[in-house]
């Protein structure tokens, strides 16, 4: 008998398949961080740093909140990835408080062969994540497109 999208049990299920999904990428994304060099933070701190749109000042305060982190837990991170050379500072001209974070050349080189690697291990898994979403809008009664 197959489980309807308006059992309870099925969405639990769906729910528990798509968290082990996740757990996977993310177990994946900190063993390549470790395997480059990098603690996982440090690759979220670069990955967060590249990708801010132009418009957007990249501050201790931003990259804080782009990854969930207490402001010194943010300045911990940027101290460390900053004396290993992965990131820079400079003092913002407009408010000399703040100092705006930029991506060094030794940071983009280990942030693209990761970004690679993760491409490839996303290419892999994403019919298995998006199965899993799918499920859980068809059981919220969304329509699937």
């Amino acid at each position: 008998m197959q489980a309807s999208i308006a059992d309870p049990e099925f969405l639990i299920r769906t729910l528990a398949e798509f968290r082990y999904e996740l757990r996977r990428f993310f177990q994946f994304s900190e063993e390549a961080a470790l395997s480059a060099g990098l603690q996982p933070k440090q690759y979220q701190l670069l990955l967060q740093v590249a990708a801010a749109p132009a418009s957007v000042l990249v501050t201790i305060a931003y990259v804080a909140e782009r990854l969930g982190l207490k402001h010194n837990s943010a300045v911990e991170l940027v101290d460390r990835s900053e004396r290993e050379g992965l990131v820079s500072r400079a003092e913002d001209t407009i408010d000399r408080r703040r100092t705006i974070l930029r991506v060094t050349r030794k940071g983009n080189q280990v942030l693209s062969r990761l970004a690679g690697q993760h491409s490839r291990e996303l290419t892999e898994a994403a019919p298995r994540l998006i199965q899993a979403l799918e499920h859980i809008r068809q059981h919220a009664g969304l329509e699937v497109r």
